[in-house]
């Protein structure tokens, strides 16, 4: 490692859909080994849309292989582009040698990556491959890339974001279909850019839909639509499917752009997919997946943090990798209807990314609540009394904005997309709002009380300005190797606050990305909410899923966490009201 950390750094993404957003998980990794450092990435157009508004990225440069930058010309020109940036250190997720080429050619002096594609010469840190035998799941793979700059521990699940306004552009575009915010909605995804083999029949996919559909709509009681995604040249494919259905539907295949399409599958309720981009994107917003395998190693590149959700066929030609089958398509054909079925009705049940414990009890008092939740929201007469009485105590790093490691100085500080929004849902509902949050960077002399004040002024008065201002703030400054009782999971920062804000634990929910937080909760008694925005790996989740005090609920992101929280908290006014009507 060289002493002088680089400050320009140039990320060159993978160059799939399905890859860039399993190599997620990899970039945030990148920003906590260099939190001072400004990050640029270049990838294809579809890549660089997916990554608009990434956090912790700075900057998103195109690729376009396919116009300006075609031919010898044209990359020449990008190299000349990328030379002017003057980038001190480029980290090569994409395994070609023209990236290795490229990076060499622009000048950037140290080159970092796989020694992949006869690209070793153009490398001077080159990371050795994988050894075939040791299979990993892709996010791994792009993880354990990092290990020798630095990073440690196991990946985390990918997170991807949508603006408010993505989501209420798509919430209108549906609404123009007749689906409106109360429907459920299922997502189908039948295509397959890679190759025909990838794909399921688009009859099955029809009939699984049409049960699902029935059987939602007998449960949930409310309506529920289908919408069928892909790209252009599976817009026949769509009709053919929506053709076979007697529901509310929409084809979108071939209509949306990669931002749109993130929304929409934000929004699904459950997807049904082949071996995809719109799968990878809907765990990484923590969507259920039923995803059917064939060709394919479901080993390397199943929906991270869902394993169940696979559908495979054990055929001895299996895992081919072949873009067309050359005999009968036997993975595909032998997966019946029922056994996809049976599947999505297991991931339904279980939940948001299947750890949402309330959920599991029914899936129709869980939609129904949500959806009146989601009603109440535009009628403020109702929301305001929804959490009259409550406190929400929020984590910082992870929960509300990007952890690039320490937080140093206000202008370090980003707050994930539609954060204001979320909490002033929360403060219009009639809820104080208390920040507790662990900063041993104090203790460890990476920022001091002054800088830490500075960063919460200006926390202050982002959420100030959206309607959203904190009641209070508490923070731990202490080293954790000091045993303070301060430091979460210790209850030091909420019992302060219990004699304060005369906080009624009864009445109280804790909102954080870490298993601390999770562990704080159930010391102090109050309702916890994971969201996976932060750093916590599968293991951890599988862990706090297996413990005899797990989270009520995990989010993939704060909005969903808000959404659960107005959710819950009027069942249990309603459980309430009941009561007392049988007193």
């Amino acid at each position: 490692m060289h002493k002088t950390l680089p400050q320009r750094i140039l990320i060159r993404a993978p160059n799939w859909i399905g890859d860039a957003v399993m190599c997620e998980p990899a970039l945030r990794g990148l920003r906590s080994l260099f939190p001072l450092g400004e990050l640029t990435i270049l990838a294809k157009p579809n890549i660089a849309e997916l990554y608009t508004g990434c956090s912790g990225v700075d900057q998103v440069l195109v690729y376009d292989d396919k116009g300006i930058h075609v031919g010898i010309a044209g990359k020449w020109a990008l190299a000349g582009l990328l030379r002017r940036h003057q980038f001190d250190l480029a980290v090569l997720f994409q395994n070609a040698f023209e990236a290795a080429f490229l990076a060499w050619l622009a000048g950037i002096p140290r080159r970092y990556g796989y020694a992949t594609d006869g690209r070793v010469l153009f490398l001077t840190q080159p990371v050795a491959v994988p050894r075939p035998e040791s299979l990993v799941h892709q996010v791994e793979y792009y993880w354990n890339m990092l290990k020798p700059l630095g990073v440690s521990g196991d990946a985390p699940l990918p997170t991807l974001h949508v603006s408010t306004d993505e989501d209420r552009l798509v919430d209108d575009r549906l609404a123009s279909a007749g689906i409106d915010s109360a429907h459920l909605m299922v997502g189908i995804n039948p295509g397959s850019t890679y190759g025909s083999a990838k794909r399921w029949l688009p009859e099955r996919f029809a009939e699984v839909a049409q049960r699902m559909v029935q059987q939602l709509e007998k449960e949930a009681g409310v309506g529920v639509a289908v919408a069928i995604l892909g790209g252009r040249g599976e817009e026949s494919l769509g009709k053919n499917i929506v053709s076979r259905l007697d529901c509310r539907s929409i084809v979108l295949s071939g209509a949306t752009t990669i931002r749109e399409l993130m929304a929409v599958v934000k929004r699904c309720r459950l997807l049904i997919t082949n071996d995809t981009g719109p799968m990878h994107i809907a765990a990484a917003f923590g969507v259920p997946i039923v995803g059917v395998f064939g060709p394919t190693d479901s080993r390397t590149t199943a929906p991270y943090g869902q394993a169940q959700s696979v559908v495979r066929e054990p055929v001895d030609c299996a895992p081919c990798l072949l873009r067309d089958c050359p005999i009968d398509h036997r993975c595909m054909t032998r997966i019946s209807v029922d056994r996809v079925y049976e599947t999505a009705l297991k991931q339904m049940n279980v939940g948001r990314i299947t750890e949402g414990r309330v959920s599991a009890d029914s899936v129709k008092s869980q939609e129904s609540a949500t959806s009146s939740a989601k009603r109440s929201a535009n009628r403020p007469g109702i929301e305001s009394t929804v959490l009259a009485g409550y406190t929400i105590f929020l984590d910082r790093d992870g929960t509300l904005n990007a952890d690039p490691g320490y937080i140093k100085s206000p202008d370090l500080l980003e707050l994930f997309p539609g954060v204001p929004e979320a909490l002033a849902k929360l403060k219009r509902a009639g809820a104080q709002l208390i920040l507790v949050t662990n900063q041993s960077g104090i203790a460890r002399g990476f920022l001091s009380h002054g800088d830490l004040a500075a960063i919460h002024t200006k926390l202050s008065h982002i959420l100030d300005r959206a309607g959203a201002s904190l009641e209070a703030i508490y923070f731990c400054p202490h080293h954790p190797d000091d045993g303070c009782a301060c430091r979460k999971p210790n209850r030091g920062m909420i019992d302060q606050a219990v004699r304060e804000r005369r906080v009624n634990l009864n009445q109280a929910y804790l909102i954080g990305d870490q298993v601390r937080d999770i562990e704080l909760a159930k010391r102090v008694g109050v309702r916890s909410i994971l969201v996976t925005t932060g750093m916590i790996r599968p293991q951890e989740i599988e862990g706090l899923k297996a413990s005899t005090a797990p989270p009520e609920w995990i989010a993939s992101s704060l909005t969903d966490a808000v959404d659960w929280v107005l959710s819950d908290a009027g069942q249990l006014s309603a459980q309430r009201n009941n009561e007392r009507v049988r007193q």
